[in-house]
């Protein structure tokens, strides 16, 4: 709902604050008052066109802000959402256009500055215009739909369809998702295969890489220590042999010694006796070195070529990791994840089957419900299509006809709100063919039957309605079309918040509030001014739109009769 309307300098308009109550407003003023700049103000502040003539002269640049309190659940909170724009939905949300005297333009939505056209996507979320030079809402085909389902009471089965269309395309981008994957995975089956040959001939274990690093590390040091051990060993020998051979030396030096006559106990003899004893320990002493060699060799468990063999293991599962671009733990996973790519490869036909069948099962269930939405819609269409020609006549548009078309769309075009593209079309003249709402060519007559139709869907959409302006919807007619245009506002405004630009006094006695525009001031300075009637106000004014210049009793007695109508 719109609360408030702030204009400063813009026409005639000095400066003026507006507050704005809910159900039926009119205005009303002598033609040229200025009644149009209200709408055009307001039109700024909601991202209507605008250009330097709209600043007053002499100022040096114009401002509008419209103040709107929408309801909780209004989708224009998702639209600032969607825009990136901070707000509250418990505050009001204020738009704001300053245009200066050079025609630039700047836009504010609770005071964040932000595009013109942002503000008009705003604009035309909160308000339409039904008027001598445009209607915005109903002249979009794109609301004709959301319209008529509102109408048809079809939200449920709509929800419905919005369902099945996700249902649909989730199973068929599941299918899709696999197919790529089969046919992915099919063309790398011999590759895999290849792969998956050489992984099992290797067979790598877990932890394999770290326990041959070990293995080979003890394995170079025990054949460096065996090494050393067969240096000692042939250093060796021989060793005893020698010493051997010095004893029997020594024996046959002290046999020739005793021969000679030396004494037994002689120094000689006893000499080469301690030695060759000394030799005989040496030798025992050899013998037993030459056995700890030989043990201390045979307690390394050495094969000579068990090194190569780790050296060979461990170089070909290096070079099978860096083939496949992988460290050397991660080939006993690749190797099942190859093998379980084959199986999927092998699978896959009555996967990407059983898939397509669900794609088939799901659409399925989308074409039911979307064709008894069409059906559903086509019916609703022909109780809206009779409900707005029988309003028609009394704002005499009774040689118009109107009708809902209802139009099945191609498979492929098929979407989230079903298989039917919706247009409210219009003949306006018996014979003349059916054509879409700005076929209208009068302004007047394009107002008269979008009062008609928002009549017929009145408290039947859904959510929250717009602010909905009429400018002289009532223009060129009078009498009991003019009532009758007075009181289908007065009935749309049960249920909305309406604005109306009334020359007719029929319609004005039927508003909830009233305002007077005037021009006040001299020739030198003139300025726009806007008088909130009371109901003593309200009389007069009235009478002077039904006597003219001239009030006669009469002319206010007929105003308080319709005012009590």
């Amino acid at each position: 709902m719109l609360i408030g309307l702030q204009i400063r300098d813009v026409v005639l308009i000095e400066a003026l604050d507006l507050s704005i109550g809910p159900r039926l407003t009119a205005l009303t003023g002598e033609t040229g008052a200025g009644k149009s700049i209200i709408l055009d103000a307001l039109g700024l502040a909601t991202g209507a066109r605008g250009d330097a003539g709209l600043v007053r002269r002499g100022a040096p640049q114009a401002v509008a802000a419209a103040v709107f309190a929408p309801a909780p659940d209004h989708p224009v909170w998702a639209l600032l959402e969607d825009k990136g724009l901070a707000y509250a939905r418990d505050e009001d949300l204020v738009l704001r256009r300053t245009l200066s005297a050079d025609g630039r333009s700047r836009a504010f939505v609770n005071d964040q500055a932000t595009g013109v056209g942002v503000l008009k996507e705003l604009g035309e979320a909160l308000l339409e215009v039904h008027g001598q030079h445009e209607t915005v809402g109903l002249l979009d085909a794109r609301t004709h739909r959301p319209l008529l389902d509102a109408y048809g009471g079809l939200e449920g089965l709509g929800a419905e369809v919005a369902a099945g269309w996700r249902a649909w395309r989730e199973a068929a981008q599941r299918a899709e998702a696999l197919r790529a994957d089969v046919a992915r995975a099919a063309a790398e089956t011999e590759e895999l295969t290849f792969r998956l040959s050489e992984l099992d001939r290797l067979d790598p274990r877990e932890g394999e890489e770290t326990e041959l690093a070990e293995q080979r590390a003890v394995l170079g040091a025990a054949e460096k220590a065996l090494t050393d051990i067969a240096s000692a060993r042939e250093a060796f020998d021989g060793l005893g042999g020698r010493v051997a051979a010095a004893i029997r030396a020594l024996e046959r030096a002290r046999e020739r010694a005793l021969a000679a006559g030396a004494a037994a106990d002689g120094s000689a003899v006893a000499r080469v006796a301690a030695a060759a004893e000394a030799l005989d320990r040496v030798l025992v002493e050899a013998t037993e070195a030459e056995a700890a060699i030989d043990a201390a060799a045979g307690a390394f468990d050495f094969e000579p070529d068990r090194l190569e063999k780790t050296e060979e293991r461990l170089f070909d599962l290096r070079g099978l990791a860096r083939k496949l671009g992988v460290a050397v733990e991660a080939l006993p996973g690749l190797r099942l994840s190859f093998a379980g790519r084959l199986r999927a490869v092998e699978s896959s036909e009555a996967a990407l089957k059983a898939a397509e069948a669900a794609v088939a099962a799901a659409r399925a269930a989308y074409l039911e419900v979307a064709r008894r939405l069409s059906d559903a819609r086509r019916a609703a269409g022909e109780r809206l299509a009779a409900a707005v020609m029988g309003e028609l006549a009394p704002l005499k548009l009774d040689k118009a006809r109107f009708r809902v078309a209802v139009e099945p769309l191609a498979e492929d075009r098929a979407g989230v709100a079903g298989l039917d593209r919706v247009a409210f079309e219009i003949a306006t003249n018996p014979g003349a063919p059916f054509g879409d709402l700005g076929a209208i060519a009068s302004g007047g007559e394009l107002a008269r039957f979008a009062l008609a139709l928002k009549a017929s869907l009145a408290g039947r959409a859904a959510g929250a309605q717009p602010l909905m302006i009429f400018d002289e919807v009532d223009q060129g007619v009078g009498g009991a079309v003019a009532d009758a245009v007075g009181l289908r506002l007065k009935r749309l405004a049960a249920a909305a918040q309406v604005l109306v630009v009334t020359h007719s006094p029929q319609v004005a006695a039927r508003a909830e509030a009233h305002w007077r525009i005037a021009k006040a001031g001299d020739g030198e300075r003139l300025r726009t001014a806007v008088e909130v009637l009371s109901p003593a106000d309200r009389e007069e004014e009235i009478a002077r739109m039904l006597a003219g210049a001239q009030i006669t009793d009469a002319a206010r007695a007929a105003a308080r009769a319709l005012m009590e109508a």
